[in-house]
């Protein structure tokens, strides 16, 4: 999916990496960049240069947080200026948790039925898409009832019987009937004695007679007074969707929008900027024909997926809790090469509680690059290191070089592990304290090649 941009993004981000020094003539070059990825992408050019002045704004006045490099600080803001290009601003990214339960990507009243219009388009899938919603719906255990009211397009309440039939989905249409808003109101009291949560309605699609639909669609919204209403916009029409997104919003307030047909398009990007530029949020995108081919659109994963970063949030929250958890002096030994065991372990603990593999996997450059194999056994090293550490007396922990043969042995025991291991872990501390102290921004670097990984 847009493997275009992708690609270009990836091409300006290889140049922050391997530079040896950070500064403005670089940051300016990954700018320039930038704006022709964008630009190729068809996002809007007003867009992109507020984009890229942000970028260099805070690439020359933000200094980087504790535990984060130069470099890894601009890919930072990289990240969050693309997402803020999706109409996430960086507070509500905050909040936007990757454990987060899908169920709360909607917010709905448990205590009434909810009334969900669709919008869209002629053309841009959107009675397919109220099939693949009340099948998402469906599955997380909400009960969906569907009204047909596309009125305009013969054979549209047929389509939709026939797919949502397949989900046991009830469907309330009146073949015959053209007026469009008898028939919600119809269908709203058919539903009001129904066991459903939440009614989908389906509506007409813009055509020739353009006006005639928009007051057909003021009447409905006024009728309905729905919860949520969705724009469905075509994913291969680039910029266009900006003014489409802009009519419908300003004659039914769109809440949410969704984008299909996003497979193999370079106009993708500029379909997802410009309808996320009118204030709605982008919540799922089309990622196939199937009726489950609708996929929750997350910002910060797909934003990372085109990076080649994983979900760098993952990163970032990890970052943030060590420096809330490390105090001012772990800080300071950590990076003039003092670290204790002590220090080693509180590392370890921090780094345990996000899984090393979530670690690997999304840092900058090497999501899908480290194999499983090695992040297995290193993962098994950790554990082993953790119930060795809780083995060492105080005394070893402030000092390890006192460990001889007969400590070592007495280690082993009491940690379950061989003598080799206990060994191991001595010499991967020393090794780590070696490179905080040489490397400092590289650490994750040199923590790759330490267990071969890198």
């Amino acid at each position: 999916m847009l493997d275009s941009l992708k690609d270009n993004l990836r091409v300006a981000l290889k140049k922050i990496v391997g530079a040896s020094d950070i500064n403005e003539e670089l940051i300016n070059e990954l700018c320039k960049d930038l704006q022709r990825a964008l630009l190729a992408a068809d996002v809007n050019v007003k867009l992109v240069l507020e984009i890229t002045n942000n970028l260099k704004r805070r690439s020359m006045s933000e200094s980087p947080p504790k535990g984060l490099s130069k470099k890894d600080h601009i890919i930072t803001i990289l990240y969050g200026e693309l997402s803020a290009l999706l109409g996430y601003s960086g507070e509500v990214i905050k909040t936007i948790d990757r454990k987060k339960s899908e169920d709360t990507l909607i917010n709905f009243d448990s205590e009434k039925k909810n009334t969900i219009l669709m919008l869209g388009i002629q053309g841009s899938g959107k009675t397919t898409v109220v099939a693949k919603l009340a099948r998402w719906l469906s599955k997380r255990g909400y009960r969906v009832g569907v009204i047909g009211a596309d009125t305009w397009r013969p054979g549209a309440l047929t389509q939709l019987k026939m797919n949502c039939s397949k989900m046991n989905v009830q469907v309330y249409g009146e073949e015959g009937n053209k007026n469009a808003v008898d028939i919600v109101q119809d269908g709203l009291k058919f539903f009001d004695s129904q066991p459903v949560d939440i009614i989908i309605i389906d509506t007409a699609g813009r055509h020739k007679a353009e006006q005639d639909l928009l007051n057909e669609m003021k009447s409905m919204y006024s009728v309905v007074s729905p919860d949520q209403v969705f724009l469905v916009i075509d994913g291969t029409i680039g910029q266009q969707a900006y003014n489409q997104a802009k009519i419908f919003h300003e004659n039914a307030r769109v809440s949410g929008i969704i984008i299909t047909k996003l497979d193999g398009t370079a106009k993708g990007g500029g379909a997802i900027a410009a309808s996320a530029a009118t204030g709605a949020k982008v919540l799922f995108i089309g990622t196939g024909e199937r009726v489950d081919d609708l996929e929750q659109f997350s910002p910060t994963s797909f934003v990372g997926r085109l990076l080649g970063m994983g979900d760098i949030k993952a990163l970032l929250e990890m970052a943030r809790n060590l420096e809330i958890q490390s105090d001012e002096n772990q800080a300071k030994r950590l990076m003039s090469g003092k670290m204790t065991i002590e220090d080693f372990y509180s590392q370890m603990e921090n780094m345990g509680k996000m899984g090393f593999r979530n670690v690997i996997e999304n840092l900058p450059g090497l999501s899908g690059v480290v194999k499983d194999d090695h992040l297995d056994v290193l993962q098994q090293k950790m554990e082993k290191w953790r119930f060795i550490i809780q083995s060492f007396s105080v005394e070893e922990k402030k000092n390890p070089d006192i460990i001889n043969e007969s400590r070592r042995k007495r280690i082993a025991r009491g940690s379950g592990v061989m003598e080799h291991d206990v060994k191991d872990l001595i010499k991967q501390y020393n090794n780590s304290k070696t490179m905080m102290k040489q490397a400092k921004g590289r650490q994750m670097q040199g923590l790759l090649r330490r267990f071969g990984l890198g």
